[in-house]
């Protein structure tokens, strides 16, 4: 780690100050948890002029239920959302993912917003200073060419947080505020397949709230990670799922991805499943799903076809949990 470089810090009192802030300071940089912002400047890979702290900015950290749904602060922490009795019964999949990211000190900081707008990572980014510079740097910060493609003129890295596929499946959306206004949008708008620029935020707008539509009591959801250690990893593959079953019969079905693209995914082609059995081949339409549209490159040190096969496995194995099927074939089949 390297010294940390100088900026300014701000602390504005509401959202609407923190908007007016970023756009009027070129290059500032939202602050919450900081526990990937702060560690990236430490390694000379942010170097923000201005930092804008949205510590005291109360109104962000509210968890709100009503008969529409669930509104969730964009300042919520990790640890709040995986504590929270009513989020654990009625969202598992979000408690779930939160209660996966990093180590309990980290959840305890690091914020609903600040997950959402994870950076991408790459085992030739998320380097220190010196170790890029050997490296010539990378397509996404500092040089010209991918690492991971050489080829091409793309940049591979990957999305790696962990509530945006539980969120995903469960029909979310955002509201952003900006220094002209305010505008909610489907989650998935919030992201684009760049590792370089993979968010679709304008300089000048805050993630302020996440919203949940209220859902059918039949529906369950969940979330499961491959990670290199049981704790603290970033996701190799990460898959949420959100299932209603009726009698062994898929009613509903969504699934998403995080860890394998540079953007979370939502799957699409879960809907020619509904009406189906649960059984073998069923899972084995699923599994070749996620492993056409999951694209992982070599990002990380596990081998790319890897972490699709467990991504695969992953999404077959909670379908049947959360429907309650285990039987012996289903078992075969995943192993």
């Amino acid at each position: 780690m390297e010294r940390m470089p100088q900026f300014d810090l701000r602390r504005p009192a509401s959202i609407a100050e923190a908007a007016a802030l970023l756009a009027a300071e070129p290059g500032a940089r939202l602050l919450a948890g900081g526990t990937d912002l702060l560690p990236k400047m430490r390694r000379g890979i942010e170097r923000p002029p201005v930092l804008v702290d949205l510590g005291a900015v109360r109104d962000i950290s509210r968890i709100d239920y009503a008969d529409a749904g669930l509104a969730l602060g964009a300042g919520v922490t990790l640890s709040q959302l995986a504590m929270d009795g009513r989020i654990v019964h009625h969202h598992r999949a979000i408690a779930e993912a939160a209660r996966s990211v990093a180590g309990p000190g980290h959840r305890s900081a690091a914020t609903i917003g600040g997950n959402l707008c994870l950076d991408t990572r790459c085992v030739f980014y998320n380097q220190s200073e010196w170790w890029r510079a050997t490296n010539h740097y990378c397509l996404k910060l500092g040089g010209d060419v991918c690492h991971v493609a050489p080829q091409g003129s793309h940049c591979h890295a990957a999305f790696c947080g962990d509530l945006a596929p539980a969120l995903l499946v469960l029909g979310a959306s955002v509201e952003l505020c900006a220094s002209r206004g305010a505008r909610v949008i489907p989650l998935s708008d919030l992201y684009r397949d760049d590792g370089v620029a993979h968010l679709t935020l304008e300089p000048d707008e805050v993630l302020v709230r996440v919203l949940v539509p209220a859902r059918s009591p039949a529906l369950v959801s969940g979330y499961r990670k491959a990670r290199a250690r049981g704790a603290i990893d970033f996701p190799l593959a990460g898959v949420a799922c959100a299932v209603v079953a009726r009698n062994g019969v898929l009613a509903e079905l969504k699934v998403a991805l995080t860890g394998t693209n540079s953007r979370p995914i939502l799957l699409t082609g879960t809907e020619a499943l509904v009406g189906r059995v649960i059984d073998e081949a069923t899972l084995s339409a699923l599994g070749k799903l996620v492993q056409k549209q999951a694209s992982p490159m070599r990002t990380t040190v596990t081998q790319s076809n890897y972490r699709r096969q467990v991504a695969a496995a992953l999404a077959q194995r909670l379908v049947c949990e959360l429907a309650g099927y285990e039987p012996s074939a289903a078992r075969a089949s995943m192993s």
